[in-house]
């Protein structure tokens, strides 16, 4: 009787399991891990955004800055499949408010670091809070999503991308007038987001307790060799994509504005706004991308926002300054769109294991879109900034391996076995 009793007094957790199980998207969980996507991100920006203000604050060295930079991108990005798989094994709601905890407490320290090494141990918490939340995000804006896969990765997504193009803004509206002490700011938004993500937590326990799980169909795909490879390889070309879009995107966010600068002769201020075009019309892309996805397919979206943005980055270098900031906004929205699709696609090509699939995605493969950020900026010293700007106006052509991809029905067999 005692653990009837006790079954009782928890009515809500079945109807919970069924809408996120497939009958209706529950909106009210995806708009709050959207809120904490863009409070996680916009927190992250903070970190390129105040090299300038460490620099001369603490003296650094190009060096140093380099493996500030390269801390950020491991924690955040590289060992994201890590928890993803972790996750997958052994699903944990606590790690949703947990690491904005991390999160919160590396913003504080950076507001007040007085030395490289703080600066360090500040950007590794910060990281981790991202390598935490993304995984376990995506896991939740998955089951949150009801039939509407597409559009879920979207809100949860375009979030995200929404935060990161707040760094343009950061810099000329809170960084240069505040320094580095701006960064104290951040903890208010932080500390929302562990409230939020507390709540958030409390609806994926109930879901878990409820018995909604990821693995329904995972088992009999590994029986199959031939398939087996088929989803290897389409992952692989998923995963180079995402290389292809991310190392693209790191030459315009990270480089482009010094290009606006030496080739326009505007000053740094009126340069990052051609930046926060781009990016800003990404997050929108982002948003819509899903939806557009669910109608017209997934693989039909990557292709168009892969070889659609190849002639508009082909342009860019040679077109006048009005034109530039056209062709940033339309060439963002576009290349963007896939953002969410890609996550959604993986997904389906692995649906047992959501975390791990996601993580790799979005983490490792965007973390290596750093490194391709690096490789750009050791070019520019070694060719000049207006030259890797044309090198890598070249990038989305490669987007044209998206045609190996296999068509959405034929994932959604495999799915299905």
């Amino acid at each position: 009787m005692a653990d009837k009793s006790l079954k009782l007094a928890k009515p809500a957790p079945t109807p919970a399991a069924d809408r996120g199980a497939g009958q209706e998207t529950v909106y009210r969980i995806l708009l709050a891990i959207s809120f904490v996507h863009l409070f996680n991100d916009s927190i992250q920006a903070v970190i390129p955004a105040i090299f300038p203000i460490l620099k001369e604050n603490l003296l650094l060295t190009f060096t140093q800055i380099g493996w500030i930079s390269f801390a950020i991108n491991f924690t955040s990005s590289i060992i994201q499949p890590v928890i993803g798989y972790a996750a997958d094994r052994k699903p944990r709601p606590i790690l949703l408010p947990l690491g904005m905890c991390c999160t919160l407490a590396g913003v504080g320290i950076l507001a007040y670091a007085g030395s490289y090494i703080l600066v360090l141990f500040a950007v590794i918490l910060i990281g981790l809070g991202s390598a935490t939340f993304h995984p376990e995000g995506m896991r939740v804006a998955h089951m949150a999503a009801g039939m509407r896969k597409g559009l879920s990765q979207s809100i949860f997504q375009v979030g995200g991308n929404a935060g990161q193009s707040l760094a343009p803004l950061l810099t000329r509206f809170i960084f240069v007038p505040l320094g580095q002490s701006g960064a104290v700011y951040f903890t208010f938004i932080a500390a929302a987001g562990v409230a939020v993500q507390s709540y958030v937590a409390r609806w994926y326990r109930s879901m878990l307790d409820a018995g909604y799980t990821f693995t329904k169909r995972a088992k009999g795909r590994l029986l199959d060799p031939a398939r087996r490879r088929s989803i290897r390889h389409a992952t692989l070309v998923l995963v180079l994509l995402v290389f292809v879009r991310s190392w693209y995107g790191a030459a315009i966010s990270s480089y482009y504005a010094f290009y606006l600068m030496d080739a326009y002769r505007i000053g740094l201020d009126d340069a990052q706004i051609y930046i926060f075009l781009f990016l800003a019309a990404g997050a929108v892309g982002t948003f819509f991308g899903g939806p557009l996805a669910d109608r017209f397919g997934r693989r039909n979206l990557i292709m168009l926002s892969m070889v659609g943005t190849a002639p508009i980055a082909l342009l860019l270098p040679y077109v006048s300054l009005f034109w530039a900031g056209v062709l940033l906004t339309i060439g963002g929205f576009i290349l963007l769109s896939s953002f969410s699709v890609t996550v959604v696609y993986a997904q389906m090509l692995h649906p047992g294991n959501i975390g791990t699939v996601s993580g790799l995605i979005t983490g490792f493969a965007f973390g290596m879109g750093g490194v391709g950020a690096l490789a750009l900026g050791n070019l520019g010293d070694a060719w000049g900034i207006g030259n890797v700007m044309i090198a890598a106006s070249f990038l989305p052509l490669l987007g044209l391996f998206s045609f190996l991809l296999p068509k959405d029905r034929v994932i959604e067999q495999w799915s299905k076995v």
